[in-house]
Formats: structure tokens, sequence, C-alpha cells
């Protein structure tokens, strides 16, 4: 760590749709960082575009945090509540109390931002000439040093000022990196940025400078998309006389074909990862994966240990690459580390969302029923197609099952004898069954595959599922039983 500051870190999303997976990465690496080295983790809502923010999507991003444990130590927690005493912590809040006109007359005052009237016509047109030139699109300055005549001319017009940064002509922005390094810029490239839009709301270059150095900001972390707009911000930093935050700047993340991830690589936002059956500790452990690492390639992390082992040393420069099938099995592992009660109320939404009346079934060992195919799961969702049999009478019989099990010769004998078998069992354990079940096969000179599979099709619907013998005492003896008897009438009614 080079800088003595006390470390104060901020997550600021724009309000303009979900929680995707670049900014829950942020995020992560964020409060990783401050838990890490001791410092203060921020939320800072920055819905400056105020065609597009929305309260819908602040809520979401909240509860899209909340679910992966993101807990924030300072910042909003909705439109009227936040933690902390440097707020408000939503930027339209602070731009309705004046704070970014201030900063902004103050750099009018000092030389360093000037008004601009241009049109976005006359705009359109600096951009197509700079295309016929060849050379990269930028502002012209022609409003740099306009007269107060000029001024109240286009004022008269009915042209609305935006306020511009005066950029540099000459020299060099540079800084170093926490994870790139150096990286530097010639300041003659750079172009005057709008801080203030004509209807008074700040732009994010401006903002985030001005409420970075109010609020504290030790360290800027951020998607490299952002490298861009430092050189911008640096040169603000200098311009208003403020220590500047040191930056890191994260890789990018692509999908598995190498281009920018995005939708056409399946679900992109936090909230569809909840909902297609994703735990909120996979998702956090996966996200950290996306471009840092331990020295040891470390893959799975026991609750505590990122925030432990983290640091920007381990971030890498390439882009990541996401992919879902090791996302979906490092879910799998998780699925399979907790106990049947954490897996039972993970599942449960996902349970009852399938229509299945699981809370009271006191009848059935709900618990153990989740579990019994714990180890097959990979998502949430797989619980309620896997275990649903169990809940229903009037289940339909798999069709390539009746054709390759049921119609075997010697089914209906073999259904009736182990259904008296059973009968006779008083003590209905996944042991004793078992014990009976292959005694019934050995003395009627059946092989275990002729009795198990017809049982398992009978009490099921299906050929395949849990271990049958904890399935049958599941079920248990009544059930199995009249199960039993239905699957010899659908059988007799068939011939």
């Amino acid at each position: 760590m080079e800088s003595n500051r006390k470390i104060r870190v901020r997550f600021a999303p724009s309000p303009t749709g979900h929680l995707h997976i670049g900014g829950a990465r942020t995020a992560l690496f964020n409060y990783l960082f401050a838990k890490k080295y001791g410092g203060t983790f921020i939320l800072r809502i920055e819905d400056t575009d105020e065609l597009r923010s929305t309260k819908e999507s602040m809520h979401s991003i909240f509860e899209s945090m909340k679910w992966l444990g993101l807990t924030w130590d300072e910042g909003a927690l909705d439109e009227e509540k936040e933690i902390g005493n440097y707020g408000p912590y939503i930027q339209s809040k602070r731009e309705a109390l004046g704070i970014y006109k201030k900063y902004a007359d103050i750099l009018i005052k000092n030389g360093y931002a000037y008004y601009c009237y241009c049109t976005p016509e006359e705009l359109e047109e600096m951009r197509k000439k700079a295309q016929l030139e060849k050379r990269p699109p930028k502002y012209d300055g022609r409003c740099r040093n306009l007269t107060e005549d000029q001024r109240k001319e286009y004022e008269r017009q009915g042209r609305k000022p935006v306020i511009r940064f005066r950029m540099p002509d000459e020299g060099i922005t540079l800084w170093n990196d926490l994870i790139h390094g150096e990286l530097k810029f010639e300041n003659s490239l750079l172009y005057d940025f709008i801080m203030i839009k004509a209807s008074g709301y700040p732009t994010y270059n401006f903002a985030c400078v001005i409420d970075d150095h109010l609020m504290e900001i030790s360290h800027v972390i951020r998607g490299d998309d952002h490298i861009s707009n430092t050189p911008l911000q640096i040169n603000l930093y200098k311009a208003l006389g403020w220590e500047i935050p040191q930056f890191a700047h994260l890789s990018m993340i692509l999908g598995p074909d190498g281009s920018r991830l995005s939708k056409r690589h399946g679900a992109t936002s936090i909230s569809e990862y909840k909902r297609l059956g994703y735990l909120p500790e996979t998702m956090k452990n996966y996200l950290a994966l996306l471009g840092w690492s331990t020295k040891d390639s470390q893959q799975i992390f026991e609750k505590g240990e990122l925030e432990e082992k983290f640091s920007l040393e381990g971030c890498q420069k390439n882009p990541a690459i996401f992919d879902t099938v090791k996302l979906t099995w490092m879910n799998g592992e998780y699925i399979r580390k907790m106990t049947k009660e954490e897996l039972y109320n993970a599942a449960l939404p996902f349970v009852k969302e399938a229509g299945i009346d699981i809370e009271t079934r006191k009848d059935l060992n709900v618990v153990e029923i989740v579990a019994i195919e714990q180890e097959k799961y990979k998502l949430l969702s797989d619980v309620p197609k896997l275990i649903d049999f169990f809940f229903k009478e009037d289940f339909e019989y798999d069709e390539a099952s009746v054709e390759k099990v049921l119609k075997k010769d010697n089914v209906l004998n073999i259904l009736n004898g182990i259904k008296d078998v059973y009968l006779k069992i008083d003590d209905f354990k996944e042991k004793i069954i078992e014990e009976k079940t292959r005694e019934f096969a050995k003395n009627n000179g059946y092989k275990t595959s002729d009795v198990f599979h017809p049982v398992r099709v009978a009490i099921s619907g299906r050929s395949a599922g849990p271990t049958l013998f904890k399935m049958i005492e599941l079920l248990g003896k009544q059930r199995v039983i009249n199960r039993i008897e239905r699957t010899l009438s659908f059988l007799g009614a068939r011939k």
C-alpha cells in the first residue's frame, strides 16, 4: 500500500438497470479491499442520467448487493435513508444542494472552466469534419474565449450553455495504476469535457471527482473502461488543488467467445442468476476469480477467506473470461457443502414456485427428501424436478420406462410379489427394505435389476432417480403399496 490515507473506497452504480456482472465484480473488489485493510466501503448512487435513472433500478441494485452479502458501511439505504456522515449519497440530492455548481463556479472564476453555447448541430458538424480529416472527434474550443457581448448574444438567441473544463493544451497526464502500472496521455489529445449539462446536472466525470474528494475516497477501483476518463479527472483534481486518489482499473470481462460479455452469452444481471438457482456464495466466489487469483490459484473459498486473501497485487491486466460451465460446476460444489437444513431453506422458494406444496406435508420428511439428490443438484432450480414425484400421487409414467421396464415379462408377478413382501415389513427402513427386496429376487430366481427397475418406475414413474431404498423409506410403506397397486392397475388397463 503506497498511501498513508485511511482506506475509503466506493461503489458508485448508475441506477439505469439491474446490477450486472461487471458492476457486481467492481462492488465485490471494493468491498474485499476495504475488508482486507480495515477500511470503509461506501455505496453512492450516481443518478446524473436523469432520463434513464429509476428508483426501481436503485432498489434492484440494493437487493442484489444484499443478496451477495456486500454490506456497505456508508451510503444510501433507500431514497430517504442513509448511513454515514458524508451524505447525501445520491447525486441528484447533492445536485439539489448546489454542491456541484459551487465547484463549477470556482473553476470558472479561476479560468479552468467556461460556458459553451454550441448547439447539437454545431457539435455534429465538428464531429463530421474531424472524421473527414481522419482525426479523433474533439471539441474545437470555439467557446473558450468568448467576450461578455458574445455570451449575451448567444443567451439572447435562447441558447442554454453547458460548462466545459479547460484541458491543458500541452504536457502529459500520467499516473501509476495499481494494476496496469504507469499510464500516460498526451494532454493535446484530451478534450474539454462537459462538467455541467444544460439541464444543470453534472456529468459523470465532474460529479465523481467532486464526490470522491468530499467523501475522502483514497482508492478508486473500477473497470478498465474508465481508463480514458482518468486523465480528465486527474486534471480536474489538479485544477482544484486536491489530493489525487490512487487508481486501480480492473480487467474487462469477456464472454467465452472472446467478445465483451453481453446478453447473447446468457444471463447478465445478478438478479437473473439468483432466479436461475445460483447461490450467493457461489456468485461471490466466482466473481472474485474474474481477473484476480491467489498465488496457488485457489478456486473454492471458505467463509471469510476472500476477505483475508484478496489483494490488488493478485489482479490481472488481461481480460477475464466469464464461463457459465465453471460457474455451474462451482454452484454444485457449494450445494454439496450445505447442511440438509440449509439446502432445504435455500431450495424452498424454487420448490414452492414449481407448485409443490411442501411446507404443509407433515406426513413426509421434507428435509430428507430435498437432500436425497444433493449430490446431483447443480442449481437450486434443479430441486423441484428431481423430487416432485414424492408429492404427487397422480404422476405420469415416463413412456420410455413403460416400454423398456414395465412391459417386460414377469413384471406383474414381480410387482405383486414385492407388494406382499413390503406389506410384511414392520420396521420400514432402508436397510431392511433392501435386504428383503434382494431376498425376494434370489428366492424367485430373478436378477436384482429385474426387480429393482420395475419397483422404481412403479413408485416414481421414472427409471432414474435417487437411491432406491432410501426413496422407498422416505415415501413410506402405505404410499409405496398404493403406488405399486396403481401401477398394477395401469398395466392391467393397458393389456
